[in-house]
């Protein structure tokens, strides 16, 4: 054993180390997804593959061997929404911290969450982070207004015609609305949670933003991240959420009003 540590460099503990992240990484942005049993599904044909290659089973080698010769594209297609959002973690900065919507703007949309959750309307607003949402609002209508209670509440009202989408909110401003977002296709969430929670994870899967739901029939708000939905339990909760996410805890004022401020 000693003999073995002798021959080890440290550049051997660091490569160790970083392997040990990626394959960290990896896991937990499968986790609780279909691809979990697509991975297991591989492995699976991987033993079958080396199990016939001990039996000399030639038939079934010479089938295993063609299929995993084309390992690689398999991989490509079937995990391509993860390999996205891999992609996407590896090339947000963990430096830097978002601060594209200030204090006030955030306890419009409070307000506007907790007034539509009394009165049990429905709503889905996303707040724009790092990754561009320019693929996700093609679908909805550009209005580039400021953000307001009223407005939002116009918005998601069941006589508007943009009630049943999902607002953009980018750089403290309300950018579309009635969007579309993606569903997102883990089997593993609740059977109660209907298309808004799942359009918002479902967004919060594949990019960085913020979602924020509202539910007609429970009356719940949900806070999404990371294509992880938590359930608010008062105000108090929600600000405080949102705060360590995009104010920045120095007090200083946002970077995008910064820009503003010296046109």
């Amino acid at each position: 054993m000693v003999d073995f540590l002798s021959y080890l460099r440290w550049q051997d503990f660091v490569d160790i180390l970083i392997v040990a992240f990626v394959i960290n990484q990896l896991i937990s942005i499968i986790r609780g997804t279909r691809s979990v049993q697509m991975v297991v599904g591989l492995g699976i044909l991987t033993i079958v593959y080396f199990l016939a290659s001990v039996l000399d089973l030639a038939a079934l080698k010479w089938v295993m061997q063609t299929f995993l010769s084309s390992i690689l594209l398999i991989v490509i297609i079937v995990f391509q929404q993860d390999i996205r959002r891999a992609l996407t973690r590896v090339g947000k900065s963990p430096f830097l911290k978002n601060t594209d919507v200030a204090e006030k703007e955030l306890e419009e949309i409070i307000r506007t969450l907790f007034y539509l959750a009394k009165r049990r309307i429905g709503a889905l607003i996303v707040i724009e982070r790092e990754t561009n949402l320019g693929d996700y609002i093609e679908s909805g209508f550009k209005l580039d207004a400021r953000l307001s209670k009223e407005l939002l509440i116009s918005i998601f009202m069941p006589v508007s015609p943009l009630h049943d989408g999902a607002v953009i909110v980018s750089k403290g401003r309300i950018q579309h609305a009635g969007c579309i977002l993606p569903l997102t296709q883990n089997p593993y969430i609740n059977k109660r949670y209907g298309t808004r929670h799942r359009a918002g994870i479902g967004l919060t899967e594949e990019t960085d933003a913020v979602v924020m739901v509202v539910s007609e029939e429970t009356q719940e708000i949900s806070l999404v991240r990371h294509g992880a939905l938590t359930t608010i339990e008062d105000e108090m909760s929600l600000t405080n959420s949102l705060r360590a996410i995009f104010i920045v805890n120095t007090g200083q004022t946002p970077s995008w009003k910064n820009l503003l401020s010296k046109r």
